[in-house]
């Protein structure tokens, strides 16, 4: 997964986490083990499965700083 997430609308598909379900938001932040949305909401990368442009991304292959993601 090489693309930028940041300005990107998502929607949670999945999640260990069941208060998670069905969040979506446009992400305004990415650290190494979160993504931040505009309606304030911080998601746990590992614990999520989203849908990105019709894409479903597991969580745990965009855990990492995203510079170095996009370097892989």
């Amino acid at each position: 997964m090489k693309r930028e997430l940041i300005g990107r609308k998502i929607r949670v598909i999945k999640s260990t986490n069941r208060a998670y379900m069905g969040i979506t938001g446009t992400v305004i932040d990415e650290t190494k083990n979160m993504l931040i949305l505009d309606n304030g909401r911080k998601l746990i990368k590992e614990n999520i499965f989203i849908e990105m442009d019709g894409t479903v991304i597991d969580g745990k292959k965009i855990v990492g700083r995203p510079e170095d993601r996009i370097k892989r």
